[in-house]
């Protein structure tokens, strides 16, 4: 396995090190990509440092040198890899021992395209720690409730089957072929400022054959602390609302460009009707409630059916 591991870096000098470190040990690492996206601290000295340090790690900057977001890192990141399998890693976190251990039994079928683990959580600041905690019910793993693999895997993201799956994991745990997103032509949305990276995973599950990996212990530890940005939005605020809608809205326009089954079309569509509604006031959102509500009843059945009736 030739793995390109692929580091979107911002406002990280304090932790890029350990990241990069955590890649490195790995025989089948075959590079490290960091993509410095205009951090306001010295995390351009540290990544360079790095770079001049370890032939395997790279860095790269955007051509404007300026900052456009995880997302657009990312991809930058696979435009500018040569392995034959992308993992993905944030600034903040790293890979534990076992990060590999799935993907070197699993990839030896040529039909699974990615493979996906288990992550922890390791608190670095009390303050990080009081967010993530008010924010995220399980402060442990982070992972899905069964093994599965294929359709299920996207059906189960979705919450669309009978025995709840759980509905993410993350990029850290993530390893997928470089082939089959060349196959698929799939990019994270350079538009989301966040949840760009859950949108990449749906639609990378129902392109790709996926299947879980470990997923009763951890393979990586993502670090919170006061900078989080995901932490700081409270579930009960309108801003929550805000980026909410724009997610299943990325998801929304996506499913209308491919052949997805009527019932997904349709749980799409409620989930971005009903955060398209959250975010009204007034007597307009009544009335515009009591229209979809008319249209189509399911819409109070959605995952977040309470949060568009607050007012």
């Amino acid at each position: 396995m030739k793995i390109s591991v692929i580091i979107p870096v911002y406002n990280a000098e304090k932790y890029v090190s350990k990241a990069v470190e955590s890649a490195l040990q790995f025989e089948e690492v075959y590079e490290v990509i960091l993509i410095e996206d205009q951090s306001p601290d010295n995390a351009l000295m540290v990544c360079r440092k790095l770079a001049e340090k370890e032939e395997r790690v790279k860095l790269f900057q955007h051509p404007d040198k300026g900052n456009h977001g995880a997302g657009a890192s990312r991809n930058l990141g696979i435009e500018k890899s040569n392995g034959d399998f992308i993992a993905f890693l944030d600034a903040d976190d790293y890979f534990l021992p076992n990060r590999f251990d799935a993907e070197r039994t699993f990839f030896k079928s040529p039909e699974i395209d990615g493979v996906f683990n288990a992550i922890g959580t390791e608190f670095l600041t009390e303050k990080g720690k009081e967010e993530f905690l008010s924010n995220i019910n399980d402060p442990h793993l982070l992972t899905v409730n069964y093994a599965a693999e294929g359709r299920e895997v996207f059906k189960g993201l979705l919450g669309q089957t009978p025995r709840v799956f759980g509905t993410f994991f993350t990029l850290d745990a993530l390893t997928v072929r470089t082939s089959a997103l060349e196959k698929s032509g799939l990019t994270f949305n350079e538009d989301l400022r966040v949840h760009q990276d859950s949108d990449f995973i749906i639609k990378l599950a129902y392109h790709c054959h996926l299947k879980s990996g470990i997923i009763d212990e951890a393979v990586a530890v993502r670090g919170m602390h006061d900078d989080n940005r995901i932490t700081k939005i409270s579930k009960y605020s309108p801003q929550y609302n805000q980026k909410q809608f724009l997610f299943w809205n990325s998801l929304y326009v996506w499913s209308q460009e491919n052949k997805l089954d009527p019932d997904t079309k349709r749980h799409i569509t409620l989930q971005k009707r009903a955060f398209e509604l959250s975010v009204k006031k007034g007597f307009s959102k009544a009335a515009l409630l009591l229209a979809a509500i008319f249209k189509d009843p399911k819409i109070l059945k959605t995952k977040y059916r309470f949060t568009y009736l607050q007012s």
